[in-house]
């Protein structure tokens, strides 16, 4: 009993939930700084991904290297990621859920918001724990100036319990978090004026239905549906699909319009085709028969497909050491007590380099006070060490 404890814990509390601070697992956190003493700013060239993983694997994170990679393809992928963290170069896989390259072939360097993620992070704003073995540091929280774990959204399954965290538009949680520091007491309503709902990077229409829930008890449901429109080509009337619900595979939702209608759920289609392209990452085109009623069809597709989902918000994440459900301005305000603790140590950091540096000047300009006295003492002193001594002594009398 106390072992399955133990090991429950250890997959909460290391492996699968984020941490509110900062909105990452260990895994993500030891990817990102790995990177970052490896020198790959969004400034700097890439380098092989086998590399990355290589670094993070003996160093940081002592799992399977397939379980790293599949981290850091996770975390370049923008059609999983609202903002990238990684940026990737190769084949990082697909929305139609073709995997990536093998990690010797593809490279990668950190994306300018990772680099921010990171930001005075050499300044003493975070503590660091020795690695597992103890031959370098790791950071516990990342100092992140944004409020990563709503902006990206997060999901894992722990033991006994799981975190699914939709992502956010930036601009819009960035305006509610200045909102609440101007209004500590703000209520949901208000900033739901700020903060309106989830920002998929598939894109799609939301359901204003159940956000309210979510946001208020930290738990809650919401329809997602892909974005379609009604076009007349030759007389004939098209469906054409140019955005779907948030982690639905494209190739598996071809496939499943295909089989309604071959079961005779959706008879009215003539034919169906994936133009999508780099210009057009998501373009399904549907025709339908003459005579078909287009928005009849439609409503078959949202009925018997995946384009219209739902999406279940569990707002679970670590707070001090716990996992906790959180309402979403609850989560702003953990997040807001991380950054004020972050620019605290930052600010005592540079003060703490500043007195040092005052101290040395005025010792400088006492020296230039009393030149004649110091070079005298330099010079009737044998060594180095007994002019410092001699004039330790000399600055004691003046």
């Amino acid at each position: 009993k106390r072992s399955y404890m133990d090991y429950a814990m250890s997959v909460i509390i290391g492996r699968a939930l984020p941490d509110a601070r900062d909105g990452l697992k260990p895994a993500h956190r030891r990817v990102l700084y790995g990177m970052k003493t490896m020198g790959l700013s969004s400034t700097r060239g890439y380098r092989k991904c086998a590399k990355i993983v290589g670094e993070v694997m003996g160093n940081y994170h002592p799992h399977g290297d397939a379980s790293i990679y599949d981290t850091l393809v996770r975390l370049a992928q923008d059609f999983n990621m609202r903002y990238a963290l990684v940026d990737g170069q190769g084949n990082f896989g697909s929305i139609d859920g073709d995997p990536p390259a093998a990690m010797r072939y593809t490279e990668a360097r950190l994306q300018s918001l990772a680099d921010q993620m990171m930001a005075d992070l050499d300044k003493e704003t975070v503590d660091f724990v020795p690695n597992f073995d103890e031959t370098t540091e790791e950071p516990t929280v990342l100092p992140a100036p944004y409020p990563n774990l709503l902006v990206n959204g997060s999901a894992g399954i722990a033991v006994g319990m799981a975190t699914n965290i939709p992502p956010h538009n930036l601009t819009e949680i960035c305006n509610g978090l200045l909102a609440l520091i101007e209004d500590p007491n703000i209520g949901l309503d208000e900033m739901m004026t700020h903060v309106q709902g989830p920002d998929f990077p598939t894109g799609g229409r939301i359901s204003r239905a159940g956000i309210r829930e979510a946001y208020a008890g930290g738990h809650g449901g919401l329809k997602v549906r892909g974005k379609a429109r009604i076009d007349e080509k030759n007389g004939r009337n098209q469906i054409i699909i140019s955005e779907i619900p948030y982690q639905v595979n494209k190739t598996n939702l071809i496939q499943t319009i295909s089989a309604m209608y071959k079961a005779g759920k959706i008879p009215d289609i003539a034919a169906l085709r994936d133009e999508s392209d780099r210009k057009d990452p998501v373009r399904i085109v549907i025709d339908l028969k003459r005579g078909a009623i287009p928005t009849l069809v439609l409503n078959q597709l949202y009925k018997y497909t995946q384009l219209q989902s739902t999406f279940t918000i569990i707002n679970l994440s670590i707070v001090h050491g716990e996992p906790r459900v959180l309402p979403l301005i609850d989560t702003m305000r953990y997040f807001l007590e991380h950054r004020q603790d972050v620019v605290t140590r930052r600010t005592q950091y540079d003060l703490d380099k500043a007195q040092e540096r005052a101290h040395i000047l005025e010792g400088l300009l006492k020296a230039l006070d009393h030149i004649d006295e110091v070079i005298t003492l330099i010079r009737a002193s044998n060594t180095g060490a007994e002019a410092r001594d001699s004039l330790k002594i000399g600055r004691a009398h003046v």
